[in-house]
């Protein structure tokens, strides 16, 4: 299991980069040689690993091969039925007996449950003096299982099925035991066609721990190995790979987004072939489990809705398609058609994966992995993170390659060749007519027609609703009317020295408290500029569909290219009538001023109700819209509206079925809106923005650009800036970053984070929804309690991005900066010293967290029980860590 959370630390921030690979016969041949050079690949990417203290203990190596069905026939004492009759699997289980027997006892009631005949167990042979004293901890007892089809004429699908259900059932059942040694329970593999070997063990030691290995009796056609390498992270024995279908060698950026959309999809799932037992392997994606099991999860639930493994491999990891203008007409639409039914699984990665009849690997759509291949004369065809893995003689080499960003590499072992890309990916391409499907239902939202609408509706002053949503002299001058000019970010220098939102004494946007994640360890950023023919930031309102269901419903969606829409761009989606498949309702996101926080409270949990309501009642696109402000009713901050109603529907069960729509005042900068993606919203109308623009275009007597030509530049320059929050992080698509809450929390308690930002990181502690409200009813009442004794109401400047005397604090002032000067210019040390006093007394004055630090008064450690820098850097490691 992993570790949990304690302290300043948290489990969800796990990484690994590893080494992986495969080598098969292309003829078929099943020999025991296959095996040594799988073991010899193993041994050779030791150095993609890493060794805990003991020196004995990995970060977990495995490998998967054929089932040796003469072998067990052999060594089991009870008969075997033919090969693909039976399946077999090593199962993990607990060291103590009885817990150990409760275990097995619940697995078998599983598979008689399903109609499935055990056969019988074996003691998997290991040697327990091999695991390093770590890996000894946690060691599981080993064992074989064999399990017979309810009847000679059952097909391998059902047969499959059915052990699926028992599996994911057992390992349920035994999760909610309460068991201490629960977590021990494991299956690493159930099938009819191989079996895997692995654990918390050297490379070299996987051989030596797995007696059957050495036996030249075993013998396969194909081998999957894989060496894992675990920075920052806590290995385990479940963790190793290869998982049951795959192994990963990379990252999952999306992961989070992943997990909660597919945690809401399992609210749809039906399918005649589970019948009752569809709820009871619910969720499909165990807690606690790396980016790399969650992804072998998901592979193995959609295998069994009948697609082939290449074809999932497609879904998940699919080229980039989207300007693409020389991919077929067929197989893009297979790609559009399926971005409606699942979101890219997207990182760097290269996967090789099997299922015994196909073995090959893919490769992520930026090619930030590597995979090479080589085919022998001899008909072995060997793929690893590197070349050199086998020893090869020159002459003996067919041809070889690397496989290419979006690609796949495959083996068909029933046919004995070697299938291309464009071949494989052409034949699943024509497996449903997509493009009719696509052509008939997914309408694009620049297609429908538009009756103007006016752009002001009557609501309260532009001028009190700027104060209210917090707006300065500086958002307007630097950050707006900039993009609505050059459709780009407007440019500043790094660093910030202005205080964190909690610990600032001005009225702070609740986005503030929020922090973005970025690529780090083994991951690398994108260049979205560079880069760009691999990213794409549009996106598809509407209902989800069955997951098991080959449908057009699937598309049956609005697309919009740029989630950030203007009023037009809304007003067509509310009125859009054309197909009774659309209903859009609208729901108001403001309080009662006078409730205090609980009005705030009580007004989220209406706005929750009366999304439940509206998707009981058939509606598929709610917005969520903060118009309609008074000296009454106050804004309820668009984010944490979004949140709760994302998060609070999935935990209702109903999440899938709608689009959220964000029409809102608050979001003017690029943080801003990629929090609102983040945290579930599919589009979003910064009306207030639109407002503004128009003002000062008629204020400042503006020709250089248009009212129109300012929004649409200034939509594409927050679509831009979210491609580079997006690209920060290592995610290449809209799609799978909606949702994917990348954020960490500074400042908010766990209360408020726990219950409307849920699975958000938070470390410290912070304000709560009573302070959240003081800070809205602060802007409020500066925009309607004060005398107006002008005709307008005077912004405050900001001071945000620069100092200003009335602005917001800055570490670096003009006295800072003057003492710094003067210290530099003219040599003095005790004007430095000043300076120094100044920005240490500032950090301490609660403008920084560190600044909140106070030293314990312990003894300090004698020197000579330090070890000296010498001996610590000679386990410095100078290698590139992604790679």
């Amino acid at each position: 299991m992993l570790s949990k959370k304690q302290g300043l630390y948290l489990p969800e921030f796990e990484h690994d980069n590893c080494g992986a690979g495969f080598i098969c016969s292309l003829e078929g041949k099943k020999s025991n040689d296959i095996i040594h050079k799988a073991l010899e690949i193993l041994d050779k990417l030791e150095h993609r690993g890493a060794v805990s203290a003991d020196g004995k203990t990995g970060d977990g190596a495995g490998v998967l091969i054929d089932i040796p069905h003469e072998f067990f026939s052999e060594v089991c004492n009870f008969s075997l039925p033919k090969p693909g009759s039976y399946a077999v699997g090593n199962v993990f289980l607990p060291q103590r007996e009885n817990q150990r027997d409760y275990c097995i006892q619940t697995f078998e009631a599983q598979i008689k449950k399903q109609g499935l005949i055990l056969l019988g167990w074996r003691n998997t042979p290991v040697n327990p003096a091999i695991p390093g004293r770590i890996a000894k901890e946690t060691e599981p007892f080993v064992k074989q299982v064999f399990i017979g089809k309810s009847s000679p004429d059952q097909d391998d699908f059902d047969f499959n099925l059915k052990l699926f259900i028992a599996r994911k059932v057992s390992e349920h059942t035994i999760s909610n035991s309460r068991l201490s040694d629960e977590h021990f329970f494991y299956v690493p593999s159930l099938s009819t066609r191989i079996i895997i070997f692995k654990g918390l063990l050297m490379p070299q030691d996987i051989k030596l721990y797995y007696k059957d290995l050495m036996d030249p009796r075993v013998v396969t056609r194909l081998a999957l190995v894989h060496q894992r390498f675990s920075t920052n992270t806590f290995p385990t024995w479940d963790l190793a790979q290869p998982f049951r279908y795959m192994c990963h060698n990379g990252e999952i950026n999306t992961l989070r987004g992943n997990v909660s959309r597919m945690r809401s999809r399992e609210e749809l799932l039906k399918s005649e072939l589970f019948g009752d037992d569809i709820k009871n392997i619910l969720p499909i994606i165990l807690p606690g489990k790396s980016d790399s099991a969650t992804m072998d999860m998901v592979v193995e639930l959609l295998l069994m809705t009948g697609r082939s493994l290449p074809e999932v491999m497609m879904m998940l990891v699919p080229e980039a398609w989207e300007k693409n203008t020389e991919m077929s007409e067929a197989k893009r639409a297979f790609y559009e058609y399926n971005s409606c039914l699942m979101e890219p699984w997207d990182g760097p990665a290269s996967i090789p994966f099997t299922d015994g009849n196909y073995i090959g690997a893919v490769l992520d759509r930026n090619g930030l992995r590597p995979s090479r291949y080589s085919v022998t004369k001899d008909g072995y065809v060997i793929m690893s993170s590197e070349t050199g893995v086998v020893d090869l003689e020159p002459e003996n080499i067919a041809f070889h390659g690397r496989l290419e960003p979006g690609k796949m590499f495959l083996v068909n072992m029933e046919e004995g060749r070697i299938i291309n890309d464009e071949e494989i990916k052409s034949e699943i391409a024509r497996k449903y007519p997509y493009k009719k499907w696509l052509d008939n239902n997914l309408v694009h939202l620049k297609d429908i027609p538009y009756n103007d609408c006016p752009l002001f509706l009557g609501e309260s002053s532009l001028d009190k609703r700027k104060a209210v949503y917090g707006y300065t002299l500086e958002d307007i001058n630097t950050i707006i009317l900039p993009m609505g000019k050059n459709a780009k970010e407007p440019i500043g220098s790094m660093g910030a020295d202005t205080p964190i939102a909690v610990l600032s004494e001005r009225p702070q946007l609740l986005y503030n408290y929020f922090k973005q994640l970025f690529a780090q360890v083994t991951n690398p950023p994108l260049d979205g500029i560079r880069e760009e023919l691999i990213t794409d930031i549009s996106l598809t309102l509407g209902s989800d569909q069955n997951l098991f269901e080959f449908t057009e419903l699937h598309c049956r969606k609005l697309k919009i290219q740029n989630p950030v829409i203007s009023k037009e761009d809304l007003d067509k989606i509310k009125n859009y009538d054309a197909s009774p498949d659309y209903k859009v309702v609208s729901i108001p996101i403001l309080y009662e001023l006078k409730r205090g926080h609980n009005g705030l409270e009580e007004a989220l949990e209406s706005i929750l109700k009366q999304a439940e309501n509206a998707i009981d009642q058939g509606a598929n696109i709610i917005i969520l819209s903060d118009r309609n402000v008074s000296e009454e009713m106050a804004p309820v901050p668009a984010l944490l509206a979004c949140s709760y109603v994302n998060s609070g529907l999935r935990a209702l069960g109903k999440r899938s079925k709608l689009s959220i729509i964000i029409e809102s005042a608050e979001p003017r900068e690029v943080h801003h809106f990629a929090l609102l993606f983040g945290f579930g919203a599919s589009a979003i109308n910064p009306y207030l923005v639109n407002e503004i623009i128009a003002e000062q275009i008629e204020a400042q007597d503006i020709t250089e650009f248009t009212f129109d030509e300012a929004i649409k530049n200034y939509n594409k320059a927050i679509g831009k800036g979210i491609l580079k929050v997006m690209n920060k992080i290592g995610i290449s698509t809209l799609n799978s970053y909606r949702g994917s809450q990348l954020f960490e929390c500074v400042g908010l308690n766990t209360q408020v984070v726990d219950r409307y930002f849920p699975n958000t990181p938070t470390r410290i502690q912070g304000i709560g929804l009573y302070e959240i409200e003081k800070e809205i009813s602060k802007r409020h009442g500066n925009a309607y309690k004060k005398t107006e004794v002008a005709a307008n109401l005077d912004l405050e400047i900001g001071g945000e991005y620069r100092w200003r005397r009335d602005g917001e604090k800055h570490m670096f002032n003009p006295l800072t900066v003057a003492k710094l000067q003067k210290a530099v210019r003219q040599n003095e040390p005790s004007t430095y010293k000043e300076y120094a006093a100044l920005v240490n007394e500032q950090t301490r004055n609660l403008m920084t967290i560190r600044g909140l630090f106070e030293f314990d008064n312990f003894d300090p450690i004698p020197l000579e029980e330090v070890e000296p820098w010498t001996e610590i850097v000679k386990r410095f490691k100078t290698g590139a860590m992604s790679y």
